[in-house]
């Protein structure tokens, strides 16, 4: 008779989870190093409980995070898995209702991103023997329906322990979706209350070391010939460089074929990274918030070659980045749904690396024209001016956001890990930010998450202490993006965390403020202001009293404040240098001046324009949308977008 342990669902569940290791080649760690929890009636007698003893009996078992905020949780289980090149992530534990749905953002995030996230909300009784629960959600046309079932469209693996012996088939059908890299994202086993405290014989296997082994097939070769044949027969290809070189620990392959044949590259804002940002066959981001450099040759190229990019509307200019009429897609993925977009024929489903080190086999001998190289150093040197003259000071006492973001840069060392995600940062990060390390650019873009940023940049850390690498964390953030997800500074201190963060006020919404002026909104709705009861808007030039500094000093972490002057951005210079002496958080607090904009670089984004308005403003937007849905490419065929 097989060996047995009495226990209840969350006991084995927690102690199956301090169980499990990812094996990555000759790299062995945790799957899952920890368990972030806020408790209430839903698990505080379950999961909480399991813990608890864990705690008491092996406390290095499977240790225990607080968390402020359950979104933050898997904001930072997100930001642990990329710095861990997504072999390791945290599970997250909620209780009933508001806790559950609280996590619902960060499921999105984690599965758009194509990160691993493992989520445990807590739901109502099974048995139904206390129905309504309190924070019970009653639908009278399904009863059995909670909201735990949200987390369905949100997630890569969903499932409900509704009896205890469920739990196995559940449990390393959760694991094996977590660590497969084609299929990882969130990954989501609901827990009801009363089935977490129930009892089980558990066998002792299910509790046992278990090895999941990362995934890294080898291309076909038919898809590899033809992947080849198309790159020979290019007169100018392009490289555009996603998240998955990143996973799959790719840069020097990816470093040997572009110095190999000369193709340039434009990474997506999850590779960026992927080259260093003077390396010469690197033309920076591409796309929307891409450079002239990268747009203008992605515009003529007549292969492009995506690599672990998932091809998003930012990536692909909304349609128009790719202008040659004859432009054929070899697109190089481990996922075949991301394989197989933009209608290719060419499709490579495999591992970045193991696809790239074929690569350099199948096309040694193959360079690009000395005619194209001289065109990809030009292009480079053209915007790298650009780049010089944006991030330079001004002497300005309100420094636009290139010249704060030079400021950063010039302070900051070359393995510093930039941390950002929403409003205009990121699109100035793509284009002026230079990435001198692999995994030194972390910008959430798939969802980007307003309030990702300070809860991201805690889970960055912890997995950089995790692998024993001091290097420093910098966040940056709007005062928008910090007032939505600020509370989890208080988690840095609490664990004596290390972040910078650099909070640029800007006193409203700069990216879609911006946007809304180009769309013929007029910022409207965008500002920070004293709400007008006559106009019966924000639209006035009071700007409010709120005082974003003490805010963050009342946390309890040094906080320096960076007068508006001439000094403004020597002083925030200063100011980040001191900060990385420090051995605590701190947060540097500067104002902007929201009009000021990096360079542009001639990428388009689509965001629909009404065609009936009694705005001037809006009818001249119209009519520039229109011009410039000209250049929008359908899925197939030649056609302009209509």
């Amino acid at each position: 008779m097989s060996a047995t342990k009495r226990m209840t669902v969350s006991q084995a569940l927690i102690e199956f989870l301090a169980h499990q290791w990812t094996v990555d080649g000759d790299i062995r760690e945790r799957t899952i190093p920890g368990v972030f929890g806020i408790f209430g009636h839903g698990n505080v007698a379950g999961v909480g409980q399991a813990l608890k003893q864990l705690n008491v009996e092996q406390p290095d078992l499977m240790p225990y995070y607080q968390a402020r905020n359950e979104q933050a949780m898997v904001h930072q289980s997100v930001g642990y898995a990329r710095i861990h090149r997504r072999r390791a992530t945290f599970a997250s534990a909620a209780s009933v209702g508001p806790g559950a749905t609280n996590m619902l953002t960060g499921a999105a995030l984690a599965t758009t991103n194509r990160l691993p996230a493992l989520l445990l909300p807590s739901d109502t009784f099974a048995t139904r023997v206390a129905d309504p629960v309190l924070q019970q959600l009653e639908q009278p046309w399904d009863i059995g329906l909670t909201v735990n079932d949200a987390f369905r469209p949100l997630s890569r693996f969903f499932d409900r322990v509704q009896r205890p012996e469920q739990l196995y088939s559940i449990a390393l059908a959760a694991l094996r979706v977590l660590t497969d890299p084609a299929e990882t994202g969130a990954v989501t086993i609901a827990l009801p209350e009363d089935v977490q405290a129930e009892t089980i014989d558990v066998p002792v296997a299910f509790l046992a070391d278990r090895e999941w082994h990362i995934r890294r097939p080898l291309p076909e070769r038919a898809a590899l010939a033809r992947a080849v044949a198309a790159i020979r027969s290019a007169e100018r290809p392009f490289l555009v460089v996603g998240g998955g070189v990143i996973y799959s620990g790719a840069e020097e392959h990816l470093r040997a074929l572009v110095e190999a044949t000369g193709i340039p590259v434009g990474t997506t804002q999850a590779g960026g990274g992927a080259l260093a940002f003077d390396h010469p066959q690197y033309l920076g981001g591409v796309g929307a918030t891409g450079t002239t450099a990268a747009n203008r040759l992605a515009a003529e190229a007549d292969v492009i070659i995506g690599i672990g990019t998932r091809y998003s509307d930012f990536t692909t200019a909304s349609r128009t980045a790719f202008q040659n009429p004859d432009v054929r897609f070899v697109n190089i993925n481990i996922a075949s749904f991301d394989a197989y977009k933009h209608g290719t024929q060419i499709a490579v489903v495999a591992d970045a690396r193991e696809t790239l080190a074929e690569l350099a086999i199948e096309l040694e001998g193959f360079e690009v024209s000395a005619e194209y190289a001289a065109r990809t150093a030009q292009e480079k040197g053209v915007w790298d001016a650009a780049v010089d003259r944006a991030l330079a000071a001004t002497g300005a006492p309100r420094p636009g956001q290139p010249e704060i973001i030079g400021a950063v840069q010039s302070a900051s060392a070359p393995a510093d890990v930039i941390v950002q995600a929403a409003g205009s940062l990121p699109g100035d990060l793509h284009k002026l930010w230079r990435v001198r390390d692999p995994l030194g650019y972390h910008v959430e873009y798939a969802f980007s998450t307003m309030g990702y940023e300070i809860a991201g940049g805690l889970g960055v850390k912890r997995g950089l202490d995790a692998l024993d690498d001091d290097r420093d964390v910098i966040v940056m953030v709007g005062d928008g993006s910090y007032l939505m997800l600020n509370s989890e500074l208080v988690t840095a201190v609490a664990e004596g965390i290390k972040i910078i963060v650099v909070l640029v006020q800007n006193h409203g919404y700069a990216s879609i403020g911006h946007l809304s002026e180009t769309v013929g909104s007029d910022r409207f709705g965008t500002k920070y202001r004293t709400y007008d009861a006559d106009a019966r808007n924000f639209q006035g030039d009071q700007v409010l009293p709120v005082d974003l500094a003490a805010n963050a000093r009342s946390y309890g972490l040094d906080v320096v404040e960076i007068a508006p002057g001439a000094t403004a951005t020597a002083d925030l210079h200063a100011a980040v240098v001191a900060a990385k002496a420090s051995t605590r958080s701190t947060l540097i607090h500067i104002e902007s001046d929201p009009l000021v904009y990096a360079p542009d670089g001639e990428g388009w984004w689509d965001v629909p324009i009404p065609a009936v308005s009694t705005l001037p403003s809006t009818q001249r937007a119209r009519a520039a949308y229109e011009e410039q849905r000209r250049a929008q490419r359908p899925l197939l065929g030649e056609e302009g977008g209509r």
